[in-house]
């Protein structure tokens, strides 16, 4: 599969992402965004967590049911009811997966897990076996695998696959790995006897800030399939988010010649929804899909951006689904950013009245810090007899 060039998307907002504190979704609200998932272009659908509550439970059924077009993915522990609880909640869908996973590394398997690592090579490909008992595409996480012995995780990752895994996953649970360590792991692990057909996967979480940066090491290392979130919400610092990963891709085409299905003019409306279905703004900041991510207030950035956009946006708006470009204006602002938007507004001046005006805007941007067009306006006639323009028809 690494020779392939499609990286498939699994998205884990439903899941992972919904275990983000302040972001839990009712099921209505879940199935609303499975629906926007799939027109998004994901490819699985990772709807939740069966055992955790009936809640859960039957809004994993539910989206099995009624989201059609994508895979529907379950999450279950190494424990056989969290599996039957699984195989029963993805059932109805047309394509279905069981996503199951343990404990791989040694603090984990010590302080949290209470078993040894023969035990846990036992019951991680019993559990594979079991999932696999239920469905045909079964996925198997070695939880923390960032942090375990590179000897035991190959070990484990050999009897998950030998009991009938499709899909590996490597998730670096806590945030701890950095990108060249990510990729070298991928490396080690397709290189292993029997890996022939098995799909790796990638799944990070931005503790260090390294998610999306961890996750492309991934890709380069040889996974094709990708973990991640829109907004990157999830637990603690949050999951690699979709959009960012999904963006990367499409403008840096040059040096990851990748595609996939994504729709991309869909990143910012999914995006979008989810803020309001959780009620949980996005970071104005955010990487392509926040509000300032195609805004400008610099003079010298609005200036080249109205000059030729590819001056400062190395993507457009339109490409990711943002109405257009914002000319903020602020204290910041020059002459340029402040004519064009008069024009817009069917003002149009000389070089001089444009001086007088840049000076009072100024004036009053170091006293106000959100302009309005009524302001703008207003400068025209402040401090003077006669208005400075004459509005064009």
């Amino acid at each position: 599969m690494a020779s392939s060039n499609q990286i498939v998307f699994f998205d884990t907002t439903l899941r992972d992402g919904e275990q983000s504190p302040g972001c839990t979704m009712h099921p209505v609200e879940k199935l609303r965004f499975a629906h926007q998932l799939a027109a998004l272009g994901v490819d699985i659908i990772e709807a939740g967590f069966p055992i955790a509550s009936a809640g859960d439970f039957d809004s994993v059924r539910t989206i099995a049911k009624e989201v059609k077009g994508v895979r529907i993915a379950a999450l279950a522990r190494a424990k056989q009811a969290d599996i039957e609880s699984a195989a029963r909640a993805v059932e109805p869908a047309q394509n279905n997966r069981i996503h199951t996973f343990l404990s791989s590394s040694d603090i984990h398997l010590e302080h949290q897990m209470r078993m040894s690592r023969a035990q846990a090579l036992d019951l991680a490909a019993e559990s594979v076996r079991r999932a696999r008992s239920f469905v045909d595409n079964v996925e198997f996480s070695p939880m923390d695998a960032t942090r375990t012995e590179a000897a035991f995780l190959c070990e484990m990752v050999k009897v998950a696959v030998q009991a009938g895994a499709t899909t590996i996953n490597i998730p670096d649970t806590v945030g701890y790995v950095t990108p060249s360590e990510y990729a070298a792991i991928f490396r080690m692990l397709r290189e292993l006897p029997g890996m022939e057909g098995v799909i790796f996967s990638t799944h990070c979480h931005d503790d260090l800030g390294l998610a999306v940066a961890n996750t492309l090491a991934g890709i380069e290392g040889g996974a094709r399939q990708v973990e991640v979130a829109v907004n990157g919400i999830g637990e603690r610092a949050g999951n690699a988010a979709l959009e960012e990963v999904a963006a990367a891709l499409l403008v840096r085409r040059d040096v990851l010649p990748y595609t996939s299905n994504i729709v991309n003019t869909q990143l910012y409306p999914t995006s979008a929804l989810l803020a309001e279905i959780v009620d949980h703004p996005v970071a104005p900041n955010k990487a392509v899909v926040g509000k300032n991510a195609f805004a400008h207030e610099s003079g010298i950035h609005q200036h080249g951006v109205l000059a030729n956009p590819l001056t400062y946006e190395i993507m457009t708006p339109g490409s990711v689904g943002v109405t257009a470009t914002t000319i903020v204006l602020g204290k910041h602002s020059g002459r340029r950013a402040l004519e064009h938007r008069l024009t817009e507004l069917g003002h149009t001046l000389t070089r001089e009245e444009l001086d007088t005006v840049y000076h009072r805007f100024t004036e009053l941007a170091d006293r106000k810090k959100s302009i309005y067009d009524q302001d703008i306006v207003a400068l025209l006639s402040t401090h003077s007899a006669e208005p400075l323009a004459t509005p064009v028809p």
